[in-house]
């Protein structure tokens, strides 16, 4: 059987490659011996069938010569016969398939290679797009920074751009703020509109950094305090008109500082947000209302004064933003810290009883006055206390002011002695006059950064010429400025160093107050107030505010002429200082040992009545805030009745629910 089969398959090999017309017969071997095994042949057949298909593979390859060149007719010339052999049309497929590997063109791990291959390919392929949507979204945000550099730069260019065109000419940036200067808020806000260049111009933050200061607002701060000056500026008017209708319409707050419930109020003192204040009992108590429970507010008495028995009484009292200072009946003088408060800083004892008592509102600088004798006490820069200079006038002095803003290098102090008012210097020997004439007494005074006014009474034939006048000289010059008044009544108090420029404020034994525009030598307003007479007053550009001797406050409207509102307490009023939002009044008693508070009495403190009150206003409270109306009479009512007051009158019936009129 197995050499009929080698038989079969050999004719079948025999046919199927001699049925190709392009291919060589192929050239078997004989066939072996009958004697050799069937295995044997069948090997030998195989390994002639390998043999001849290389011989085959060999006579396709092109030899090295003719790989070089080329025909006409495309054929290649070369194998073994010296003839072209050609690739059979139709072959079978396992001879397709030995040729393939032969070739290396497949294989068993051919599929999975390709399928390997594809899957790299596709995770190579979405990385890729993975990477290139991340480099297009940097690339889109580069862009966008560059976009947003650019535009800054063109900001930038644009603030810093040194031409600005004014019309037919071209300005640099310097010139042209100078010019800008010069024009309002609503001029800039014009020039704003014109172009692009002038709105830069118009905008510009020191512009409305020096506008802003020059009204008065962040006297202290930088340019670069603020990021925008001009909604600063807009924010500090709108809080300012906001300020201004709580005065008009007496919306604030009141509260009342009290310390020695038991004893009687001598002096007060206030200076920004301090407030101080000295009772018969010896003791001096600070208040800082804008941090009430600071602990600077406890000042203590120097240790000779306190181990008296009974201690003295307090005189006067001066405070400024540094510096606190009382003088005592007994003639002694504490300086305290505002800071620190505690024990008195610096102390000295003057011979006889402090009759005057100043400190400056800008240094720390302490002026006193016991009789004639008169002494100047100042701090240098490590804060150590010393005498700066004393000096002896010819007569008691009965007023003394010290100049502000002089600062700590040459304080000048004016002083008014009966007829006669003096200027001391510490830089000179002697004290100089500034004004003298007999039988004329100087009645008040006051000193401003280049003037100082004092009230004259005119007494005998001189009341003929006019009646009482209030003189102004110049610190600069000594020469008189100008004089004003004409009254019957004594001047009892001026205000010229709170007051707007050129403007002086003051007060008459008459019940008037009157305001003096200095440039004109006129008077601005004169208003009817109280009728015991006008103790205490300070005015500002549109508002006047004046104490009597009948307890009374009252705010006036300086261009109306008219009263807006009124307070009432029982002693005069020996003290009134108001700034933007606030204000303090004090009263005062003239009886400072009133009865039931003397040494034989079983009740040695004084009733409520009799110790004086100080007030303190707030009128930075919100209308909105519930008890925002300053009391004059409590009322449980809240319609709007009377002269804007907003208040209403409550009947008693009305307090007792149930109850009837004719009951």
């Amino acid at each position: 059987m197995a050499d009929d089969e080698l038989a079969a398959f050999r004719e079948c090999w025999k046919e199927e490659l001699t049925s190709s017309k392009d291919e060589q017969p192929l050239v078997c071997a004989p066939t072996p011996s009958l004697g050799v095994p069937g295995q044997s042949g069948q090997r030998y057949l195989k390994n002639k069938y390998f043999e001849n298909l290389e011989n085959l593979n060999e006579a396709r390859r092109p030899s090295k010569e003719e790989e070089g060149g080329s025909t006409e007719d495309g054929a290649c010339g070369g194998g073994r016969g010296g003839e072209a052999v050609a690739e059979p049309e139709d072959e079978p497929e396992y001879v397709s398939i030995a040729r393939s590997l032969l070739d290396g063109r497949t294989g068993p791990l051919l599929d999975r290679i390709q399928e390997e291959r594809t899957r790299r390919k596709r995770r190579y392929q979405n990385m890729t797009k993975v990477c290139r949507a991340s480099l297009q979204q940097q690339q889109q945000k580069r862009k966008m920074k560059k976009d947003e550099e650019l535009l800054d730069q063109l900001i930038q260019d644009l603030n810093e751009v040194n031409d600005i065109p004014f019309f037919d000419i071209d300005l640099p940036y310097e010139l042209a703020l100078k010019i800008f200067q010069n024009l309002n808020c609503t001029e800039l806000g014009r020039c704003a509109q014109v172009s692009r260049p002038w709105r830069v111009l118009a905008e510009d933050g020191v512009l409305w950094f020096r506008m802003c200061t020059a009204e008065g607002y962040h006297q202290d701060a930088s340019v670069s305090d603020s990021p925008c000056w001009k909604s600063t500026l807009r924010d500090c008017r709108n809080s300012t008109r906001a300020v201004r209708s709580n005065w008009k319409n007496r919306v604030g707050s009141i509260s009342q500082l009290q310390y020695e419930l038991g004893k009687v109020l001598c002096d007060v003192s206030c200076c920004d947000n301090f407030v101080l204040a000295g009772y018969t009992s010896g003791d001096v108590r600070l208040w800082d209302t804008l941090h009430w429970d600071s602990t600077a507010s406890y000042l203590k008495i120097n240790s000779l004064s306190a181990n008296s028995n009974p201690r003295p009484a307090v005189s006067h009292v001066q405070v400024n933003a540094a510096v606190a200072a009382a003088a005592y009946e007994d003639g002694c003088v504490d300086l305290w810290s505002t800071e620190t408060g505690g024990e008195p800083v610096h102390h000295y004892q003057s011979p006889g009883g402090i009759q005057a008592l100043a400190l400056s509102p800008d240094s720390p600088i302490l002026g006193s006055a016991a009789g004639p004798d008169v002494r100047l006490v100042g701090a240098d820069d490590r804060g150590y206390w010393r005498t700066l200079c004393q000096a002896q006038l010819p007569k008691s002095v009965e007023s003394l002011v010290l100049v502000p803003g002089r600062g700590q290098q040459c304080p000048l102090a004016a002083l008014a002695a009966e007829d006669a008012v003096h200027l001391l210097d510490p830089r000179e020997d002697e004290p100089r006059t500034l004004h003298s004439v007999y039988g004329h007494p100087v009645t008040c005074l006051d000193a401003a950064d280049s003037h100082v006014a004092f009230g004259v009474k005119r007494t005998g034939w001189a009341m003929h010429d006019g009646g009482n006048k209030i003189h102004v000289y110049s610190l600069e010059t000594g020469k008189p400025v100008a004089c004003v008044g004409d009254s019957l009544g004594d001047f009892t108090c001026i205000n010229l160093r709170d007051g707007p420029p050129h403007l002086l404020v003051c007060g008459n034994k008459d019940r008037r107050v009157r305001v003096f525009d200095l440039r004109a030598g006129s008077s601005v307003a004169s208003l009817y107030a109280h009728h015991l007479g006008v103790t205490t007053v300070q005015a500002d550009d549109w508002k006047v505010v004046s104490g009597g001797g009948e307890g009374l406050v009252c705010v006036w409207e300086m261009r109306m002429g008219a009263k807006l509102w009124e307070m009432h307490n029982r002693h005069p009023v020996r003290h009134v200082r108001f700034n933007n939002s606030t204000l303090v009044t004090a009263n005062i008693p003239d009886d400072k040992s009133p009865r039931g508070a003397c040494i034989t009495d079983d009740d040695l403190t004084a009733h409520r009545r009799h110790r004086g009150v100080i007030c303190h206003y707030d009128f930075s409270e919100d209308a909105l805030s519930q008890d925002h109306i300053l009391p004059i009479c409590r009322s449980d009512y809240i319609e709007s009745s009377g002269y804007n007051y907003n208040i209403g009158l409550a009947v008693p019936y009305d307090k007792l629910p149930g109850c009837h009129p004719s009951h």
